[in-house]
């Protein structure tokens, strides 16, 4: 299958956990914001969002075509993928199980994104800085600890699962949690300094992921962003108090 995936050409962002996902995968895909050339780029992904050609439209990237099929939201797109890329169990319950756990990584990315977005998306971060500042120190605090320390637990609980989330073999989810401390590390790295110690397992399973041979090639290579402070995982030194 031929995958073509659609986000902005230049930040991480929610498209990056599908990325990862088809990189590890080795799978056969284009980033079409990111190519020139007849029929890609940023104009083909928004023809896709604001024109008719789709009866089911995407409200927003990312979302993914797979031949007829257009699938959108992250969450979506990895229970849809995870499957056909060998990133889940067969069993229903159990891609339940891994939906679940992504659907509670992105509470944590909405969070993460609300520390320096917390009023409007339309605003500036120098415009809401008085809120952003009072919204890190609650996801700095409180709501971090609570969500990574979820995610330990879950990871140490898994009978059998080898240091895995899901199963007893690399899932998505292994890949999301990776990209989660990777932004993490970088937008905090306060905090993360502060919270490594409590959460063990998740710090072995990101350096484990790191290491494999097709993410280790990928995050070494042009295609892998890097983090900036456009996008979810934004750096702001008075937010990592």
């Amino acid at each position: 299958m031929h995958y073509e995936l659609f986000y902005w050409p230049s930040i991480q962002g929610r498209g990056e956990f599908v990325r990862l996902a088809l990189e590890e995968a080795g799978a056969d895909y284009v980033d079409v914001a990111r190519e020139r050339g007849r029929g890609l780029g940023v104009d083909a992904m928004l023809r896709l969002m604001n024109g008719t050609e789709l009866a089911r439209p995407p409200f927003a990237p990312p979302f993914l075509r797979a031949g007829r099929q257009v699938v959108a939201q992250t969450a979506n797109i990895l229970h849809f993928l995870g499957p056909r890329l060998g990133l889940v169990p067969l069993s229903v319950a159990v891609r339940l199980w891994a939906h679940q756990l992504q659907l509670t990584v992105e509470d944590l990315v909405v969070d993460v994104h609300d520390t320096h977005h917390p009023i409007a998306m339309s605003l500036y971060y120098e415009e809401q800085k008085t809120e952003a500042v009072r919204r890190a120190g609650f996801f700095t605090g409180e709501r971090a600890p609570e969500l990574l320390g979820y995610f330990e637990k879950v990871l140490q609980c898994n009978p059998g699962g080898r240091g895995y989330m899901v199963g007893r073999t690399l899932s998505y989810v292994d890949l999301s949690i990776f990209q989660v401390i990777e932004g993490l590390q970088y937008a905090f790295p306060k905090m993360m300094a502060q919270l490594a110690p409590e959460i063990p397992g998740l710090m072995g399973l990101h350096a484990r992921v790191a290491q494999r041979p097709n993410v280790a090639a990928y995050l070494a290579s042009r295609r892998r962003l890097p983090f900036n402070e456009d996008g979810i995982f934004r750096h702001y030194p008075e937010l990592d108090q």
